[in-house]
């Protein structure tokens, strides 16, 4: 008996579907290098809007996503880097409002006590 398959081209197939395969395996992620340089943009922007002061859960949060990030561009793990690029631009973002709002909250007291000590001193002139 002869070991003949009756579909010749589904052997053919099957080999070109494994090579496609392959070949969309290695061209899978290039390297985000922009995105790298974006998340440490905002990482450094987060850090001069007061992020350490403000938001340092959030600032720690994001440079170790921004470290990760540029430990997988070393390892060649560009999907993972991709990811904790866009993670720390995002954590970033963040800080940045955070820290903005914590800024317009301390201003907004202080004018609260500004009003409160001029009320004082009219209440005291007046008597």
């Amino acid at each position: 008996m002869k070991n003949v398959s009756k579909y010749p081209w589904c052997r053919a197939l099957s080999g070109i579907g494994f090579a496609a395969a392959v070949m969309a395996g290695c061209a899978s992620v290039p390297a985000p290098t922009e995105q790298v340089a974006v998340a440490k943009a905002a990482v450094a922007n987060a850090a001069g809007a007061g992020g350490p002061e403000f938001a340092s859960v959030e600032m720690r949060t994001a440079q170790e996503k921004l470290d990760g990030a540029n430990q997988a561009m070393a390892a060649q793990d560009y999907e993972r880097a991709l990811w904790l690029a866009d993670q720390a631009q995002v954590d970033a973002q963040l800080a940045v409002a955070r820290a903005h709002s914590a800024r317009a909250q301390q201003t907004a007291n202080a004018l609260q006590e500004d009003s409160r000590v001029l009320r004082e001193e009219l209440n005291r002139k007046n008597r």
